[in-house]
C-alpha cells in the first residue's frame, strides 16, 4: 500500500493546497496533523472583528471535521508532530510513526514579541491565529485604552479597527514611519495624518522596553523613558517563520524553509508552502502567492510538470476609512511621479530605465488600481 500525503498545518496554505488536489481530483489519502482544532476561517477577517463584534466562534465556516469529511482527509487536531526522519520518509506524532510518500510544511509563521522587562511582560496579546483571538477576545472587548507594538501592515490594521470601534489606541513604531516596508514616506505621514484624526496617537522610533502592573492598568516604558498607562497590549512587531521542525530534521533553512520553484525543500520528498516557506530570498505572507504556490504544488504532487511563477502582485490595506491598494513592487532606488488631490494620492514607481514598477492609489482613487496593475503587468 502506497504511503499518504502528509500535511502539517491547517492554516490557508494548508487548506489551498487540500481543495486544489481534490478540485483536480486526486484521489491520493492525505493525514492532515495540526497542533489546533484545525476549524477553517479567513485569517484576514481578524484585522475586523473589533468593529464588527465577531466571536473567534463567528469566524469559522467550517470546522475541522466538517473539513475533514468534505475533503476527505484524516485529520489529526490537537496534535503536534515532534519530528521528521527524513531518511525513512516518516514522521512522529504522540510516539507514533507514520510514513509519508510525500510531505509538506504549512506550519506558518509565529508573531515575534519583543523581549520586555517587569512583572506585566507576559500580558502581550497576539492576534495571529484563531485560537490566539479566542483566547484574548474578552480582555480586547473590555479594554478601553490599547497599546499596538509596531506600526506595520498588521499593526496599522488593527490600529484602525479597534479605533473605530471606540478604544483609544496608542502605537509604538520602532522605524521613523508606518508601514516602512510597504509605503513611501509621503504616502505614510498622509496615513499617519489620519490616523491622529482618527484618535490613534502614533510614536515613531519608539518601542517598549517595560511593562508594569499599575493600579489596575499596565503602564508600558518606552525606550525614550515615555509611559502609557493601558488596559492592554498587542505586538504586531513581525512574523517569524515556524522553522523549529524543518531545522531538526536538517532541511535548508534561512528567513524561512527554502524551496526552488517546485516548492521543493532540500530534502526528498518534502515541501514546503505558505508563510514558512522561502522563495527566491522572500517570504511572502500574501493569498496571491498562496494561492498561486498551492496550484504549482498540485500539480507537482499529482506528477504535473509546474513552476511557480509570480506576477505583479497587487495588496490591499484594510483601513476603511483611509484606503490604499498598492501593486507592483518599489525600492529605494524607484522614481516616483505622484499627483495629489481631495480624491486621494496616485503615486506611480518607475525604474532607471523608466518603466513602471509599481503603484500606490489612495482613497477615492482606489477605483485606478486594477488598470494601473495591468500596466505594470505590460511594461
Amino acid at each position: 500500500m502506497t504511503a499518504p500525503l502528509i500535511i502539517i498545518g491547517s492554516g490557508f496554505s494548508a487548506y489551498q493546497l487540500v481543495k486544489t488536489l481534490r478540485r483536480k481530483k486526486s484521489e491520493q489519502p492525505i493525514l492532515l496533523f495540526t497542533a489546533n482544532s484545525g476549524d477553517e476561517y479567513n485569517k484576514p477577517d481578524l484585522s475586523h472583528v473589533f468593529t464588527r463584534q465577531q466571536s473567534a466562534d463567528e469566524l469559522i465556516s467550517l470546522t475541522g471535521l466538517e473539513f475533514a469529511q468534505q475533503y476527505q482527509v484524516e485529520l489529526f487536531a490537537n496534535t503536534r508532530v515532534d519530528r521528521i526522519d527524513t531518511e525513512a520518509k516518516a514522521i512522529t506524532a504522540n510516539g507514533v510513526c507514520y510514513p509519508y510518500s510525500a510531505l509538506v510544511l504549512a506550519m506558518g509563521a509565529s508573531t515575534f514579541v519583543p523581549k520586555l522587562e517587569g512583572d506585566a511582560a507576559k500580558e502581550v496579546i497576539t492576534l495571529n491565529s484563531l485560537d490566539e483571538y479566542r483566547c484574548s477576545q474578552q480582555r480586547i472587548a473590555l479594554a478601553k485604552r490599547v497599546l499596538i507594538m509596531g506600526g506595520g501592515l498588521i499593526g496599522t490594521e488593527l490600529a484602525m479597527d479597534l479605533a473605530a470601534s471606540g478604544k483609544q489606541v496608542q502605537i509604538l513604531e520602532p522605524g521613523t514611519q508606518l508601514m516602512a516596508s510597504v509605503l513611501p514616506d509621503f504616502v505614510s505621514t498622509s496615513l499617519e495624518k489620519h490616523l491622529r484624526q482618527e484618535q490613534v496617537n502614533v510614536d515613531c522610533q519608539s518601542y517598549a522596553v517595560a511593562m508594569q502592573y499599575a493600579e489596575g492598568a499596565i503602564e508600558v516604558t518606552s525606550n525614550k523613558g515615555l509611559t502609557y498607562q493601558v488596559d492592554g497590549v498587542i505586538s504586531a512587531a513581525g512574523l517569524r517563520p515556524n522553522l523549529t521542525l524543518a531545522s531538526q530534521a536538517g532541511l535548508q533553512v534561512n528567513r524561512g524553509i527554502v524551496v526552488d520553484k517546485q516548492l521543493k525543500t532540500s530534502a526528498d520528498g518534502i515541501y514546503a508552502i505558505g508563510d514558512c516557506a522561502e522563495i527566491d530570498g522572500k517570504v511572502m505572507a500574501y493569498l496571491q502567492p498562496i494561492i498561486l504556490s498551492a496550484n504549482t504544488l498540485a500539480s507537482t504532487l499529482m506528477s504535473e510538470s509546474s513552476t511557480l511563477t509570480i506576477p505583479a502582485m497587487m495588496i490591499k490595506v484594510k483601513t476603511p476609512s483611509y484606503p490604499i491598494q498598492l501593486g507592483g513592487s518599489h525600492d529605494v532606488d524607484s522614481q516616483w511621479k505622484v499627483e495629489l488631490s481631495p480624491q486621494g494620492i496616485v503615486a506611480k514607481a518607475y525604474d532607471q530605465q523608466r518603466r513602471l514598477t509599481g503603484f500606490i492609489v489612495t482613497k477615492d482613487n482606489i477605483n485606478q488600481a486594477f488598470s494601473l496593475l495591468r500596466e505594470v503587468q505590460t511594461a
